[in-house]
């Protein structure tokens, strides 16, 4: 007994089982476009005679014929592979005529098969015309017992024409689905130039075109795919805006992309509004029937349609990818083929299809001619004919006597001798007469057919232009020219002025700037933002709309959005949580933010850490960012990133600690480092210090340092009294730090016309003229700047740039959970 080593028999048992479900299951077949299920379910229908003109009969009935005969697999495979044949929203051009329930756009699962029933469609007849004339091979069913057609002999390209797609073992298949009148132009391009270039045949086939219609922004990727048989394109919903009587505002949906569960896409957009990512609709409705798809999206008054639109198509398969990969067997093989090689294989079907059709039409004319010779020659002596077999005594000798007087076949001589003696007739005669002509001339064409290769395209351009006549329709899919990115939201999105706030546990809103209202200094402030117990804001920037918000966390990440992209909500609502934006590990936080418009490569960032480390690198290697975020800086584990400033080469920048020192130095003392380096030593801390704030100086109408302490206390500072240092000293004094004053919060550069807006634990929110704070010395501990309630501390502060007086008044907004 023979021994082979297990690791060799699996790897053959496996690569059997690779090419069965390749070739006998999951990839179509380029000749007739079908999987070997679909095959069978209309060769099954066929013999059953199930077809177009004639009764429906059970689905039940079908499926039980080819399981039991063809497809050995599971009764729900086969039924669900009927049903989608079956389903307009499935199929461009559906190959089962069904009658019941076969689903439908929501998701919804056909009928039990028990109670639907079936048929083919008038196309399907067309795929399964002049089967029986040996036009394509015949090969065992599973048990030997019956033969099936190992291709449909069809006049449809049908691989384009429906699309398909599947998942074998280590390749995949995903077409999508065309437009018949299309396909045939194109197909017919080919035949009559079979040296034409792929960009010939896109003059005539356009682009996919889904039975759900939609938009398809094609583009390269479409031409990449027709080229090389991968490509991807975008599908888009089709919606317009309708307004009421009253003014208000509907967007309704009438199109979707192809293969979207309709149900799933209404739930998905009323979540998404649930959740405050698509605002400003006050109600939502799926008014679809038999005539069509009509979601209707009621938005609020004053809501601007094509925001949210755009939101429609950001956060919702409203917009949605297709990758197209032409994946089908040719040669018994599989193979990713490109638009030309997949019209031109189904041409040489179709070659083949008609020539073996021809000849078996010829060998059927030449034996009927054969047979009509004989008849003329008996009617042309009739009399001897009765006469000799009159005298013979039995068929056979009378068979032999006809063939040695005549020179007849024995055929010949046995159709004589079946001749009804109404054939005798002088109308039987001349009738024979014309079908024996006919007959001649029909001999003549088919020999013509298989000797003249002109004359064979004739045939199929004859039978293409007859398919486009009888069964194309209208395009559904309109195609687009601009791609669907080029299409920014920003331009339709007023670049103004906003507040971005962040607390301390991670909660993020965009607040227009309106909102806040100018006060005195000593204010009582306004009601800010409604926190939860424990939590208060530490981060409050002022920037405009089309801005990059750049998010810094503790451990040394860098984000990147659009500020438009946070969501906006009042001044005292509590906002979103940086988690629905921002992919952040466990106790990553955000360390500081600040906004920027472009990346240049002569500008730098100013990396600063609590233990005072600091680094300088250029904006340029920040420029790409991934969704998942960026390296920015390398962090020590006893360290954390606090703050990030934009300075120039020869900038110079002040760090200021919680007990009140700062250092001043040049930049040029830190040398520019790689976008992951961890930078050199900034200033030396004293045992318990750390670092709160990293300033950068050179504006020339910026020359005050604006410190603000925890207990509300702050005061403006000449920054010539900070003498110029070398990093890493100890520094010196820069604000008297008390018990009333608390340690310091931070510091900013100023001119005496700017705005400053200071933010308390206690969610009060002042803003002031930096000219109402006192201008004093390098070491003084300021004055007051808010006054707090027991127990309150300053937790942020910002500077407000060219803003002027709104005399904004209380702003009500209800608290977002």
């Amino acid at each position: 007994m023979s021994q082979i080593t297990i690791e060799e028999e699996l790897k053959k048992s496996y690569l059997e089982y690779s090419l069965s479900v390749i070739i006998g299951r999951a990839i179509p077949d380029v000749r007739d476009g079908l999987k070997p299920v679909h095959r069978r379910i209309l060769y099954a229908m066929h013999e059953l005679g199930n077809s177009y003109n004639r009764a429906y009969k059970k689905s039940a009935r079908v499926v039980g014929d080819v399981i039991g005969k063809y497809h050995p697999h599971g009764d729900s495979a086969v039924y669900d592979a009927l049903v989608r044949m079956a389903q307009e929203f499935s199929m461009r051009d559906p190959l089962v005529d069904g009658q019941g329930n076969f689903g439908s756009i929501d998701g919804d699962a056909a009928a039990a098969m028990r109670y639907t029933e079936a048929r083919m469609s008038k196309l399907s007849s067309e795929f399964l015309a002049d089967l029986e004339k040996k036009t394509v091979d015949f090969r065992d069913n599973y048990d030997n017992s019956l033969q099936e057609p190992s291709v449909l002999p069809t006049k449809v390209p049908n691989l384009l024409l429906n699309g398909t797609s599947g998942i074998a073992v280590g390749m995949a298949t995903n077409i999508p689905p065309h437009n018949l009148g299309e396909l045939i132009d194109g197909t017919a391009h080919l035949l009559d130039n079979p040296d034409c270039e792929i960009a010939d045949l896109t003059d005539f086939i356009k682009g996919p075109d889904f039975p759900t219609g939609a938009l398809c922004f094609g583009g390269q990727g479409l031409r990449e795919a027709y080229e090389t048989g991968r490509g991807s394109i975008k599908i888009r919903g089709v919606l317009h805006v309708e307004e009421s009587k009253t003014g208000r505002q509907s967007i309704v949906i009438t199109e979707i992309p192809y293969a979207l569960n309709k149900s799933n896409l209404v739930e998905k957009i009323a979540q998404l509004v649930g959740e405050g990512k698509i605002e400003g609709v006050s109600d939502l409705r799926d008014e679809s029937d038999r005539k069509g798809i009509r979601i209707v999206i009621d938005l609020k008054k004053g809501a601007i349609a094509d925001i949210i639109i755009n939101s429609l198509y950001k956060f919702t398969q409203l917009e949605s990818s297709f990758g197209i990969n032409m994946m089908a067997v040719s040669g018994n093989r599989p193979m990713l083929m490109n638009l030309k090689q997949v019209l031109s294989a189904f041409l040489e079907h179709r070659r083949e299809v008609i020539i073996r059709r021809t000849r078996f039409d010829l060998d059927k004319c030449e034996k009927r001619a054969h047979i009509l010779e004989g008849l003329r020659i008996a009617l042309d002596n009739i009399d001897e004919v009765v006469r000799i077999i009159r005298a013979s005594r039995s068929g056979d000798d009378a068979r032999i006597a006809l063939m040695e007087r005549f020179e007849l076949s024995k055929v010949q001589a046995q159709a004589i001798l079946d001749m009804r003696l109404q054939r005798l007739t002088n109308l039987e005669h001349e009738k024979l007469l014309e079908e024996y002509a006919e007959i001649l001339k029909k001999i003549e064409y088919f020999n013509s057919i298989l000797a003249n290769e002109e004359v064979l395209k004739g045939v199929i351009r004859d039978e293409l232009a007859e398919i486009k006549e009888n069964y194309s329709t209208p395009r559904k899919t309109v195609l687009m020219d601009q791609n669907p990115d080029d299409i920014d939201i920003e331009d339709l999105i007023p670049d103004e002025d906003a507040v971005i706030t962040l607390s301390r546990r991670g909660y993020i809103k965009r607040t227009p700037l309106s909102n806040y209202q100018k006060q005195k200094r000593g204010g009582k402030g306004i009601a800010g933002v409604q926190t939860k117990d424990g939590d208060f804001i530490r981060t409050f920037l002022t920037t405009t709309n089309h801005q990059f918000l750049l998010l810094f966390t503790s451990k040394g990440k860098m984000f990147k959005i659009k500020v438009h992209q946070v969501p906006e909500a009042s001044r005292i609502a509590r906002g979103a949580h940086i988690a629905n934006l921002l992919p952040l590990e466990k106790d990553e936080t955000i360390a500081t933010a600040m906004t920027m418009r472009e990346f240049e490569e002569e500008r730098f960032f100013l990396f600063v850490t609590k233990n005072g480390m600091i680094k300088r690198s250029s904006i340029a290697l920040y420029r790409n960012c991934r969704q998942s975020g960026i390296r920015a800086v390398a962090m020590r584990d006893d360290d954390q990133l606090i703050t990030v400033q934009e300075v120039q080469a020869d900038s110079e920048a002040v760090l200021v600690t919680k007990d009140g020192t700062s250092i001043r130095f040049s930049c040029h003392d830190a040398r520019p480092m790689g976008r992951v380096a961890s930078g050199v030593k900034g200033i030396a801390l004293r045992p318990g210090d750390e670092v709160v704030s990293g300033v950068v100086t050179g504006d020339p109408e910026r020359v005050q340092l604006f410190t603000v302490s925890q207990g509300g206390y702050g005061k403006r500072t000449e920054i010539d009294q900070h003498r110029l240092q070398t990093r890493g000293g100890k520094g010196i004094i820069s604000m008297r730090v008390t018990a009333k004053t608390g340690k310091v919060l931070g510091a900013i550069m100023v001119s005496p016309e700017d705005e400053v807006v200071l933010l308390t634990s206690g969610n009060k929110i002042i803003r002031m003229g930096v000219k109402d704070v006192s201008l004093v010395g390098r070491a003084t501990q300021g004055v007051r700047l808010v006054r707090m309630d027991d127990g309150d501390f300053a937790v942020g502060f910002d500077l407000v740039q060219d803003a002027g007086d709104e005399g904004g008044s209380e702003f009500e907004g209800e608290e977002i959970e």
